[in-house]
């Protein structure tokens, strides 16, 4: 599976651990995001270090997450690598979005 979820204290970590954040991934993702925020998680960490390409179901999963998680706490992305941030700043997300450049930075954004 693509996507894998560490529970820490404070925060979930979920890893996207596919090259391409797309159609075939992207529910899942989602699909976690809804099990996080039920299960009354606050803050959501999401590594796409390993992920090289995203389509625009992959920025819906992400824009998802974020709804879901805003009023609770919030959603922080880090690890983008280059094409997917370029994607980001293209689509103006990153006004709407919590990005960092490592996990420590990430964590301090809690």
């Amino acid at each position: 599976m693509a996507i894998k979820t560490e529970k820490n204290e404070g925060f979930s970590l979920v890893k996207v651990s596919d090259e391409k954040l797309d159609t075939m991934v992207a529910p899942d993702l989602k699909s976690e995001f809804v099990v996080l925020e039920k299960s009354g998680e606050d803050f959501v960490i999401v590594d796409l270090t390993d992920t090289k390409y995203c389509d625009s179901s992959g920025l819906s999963a992400l824009l998802v997450g974020n709804r879901l998680l805003k009023d609770k706490g919030g959603l922080i992305l880090y690890g983008l690598q280059p094409n997917v941030r370029k994607l980001v700043e293209i689509s103006q997300l990153h006004t709407v979005l919590n990005i960092a450049d490592d996990l420590d930075t990430a964590k301090a954004m809690i």
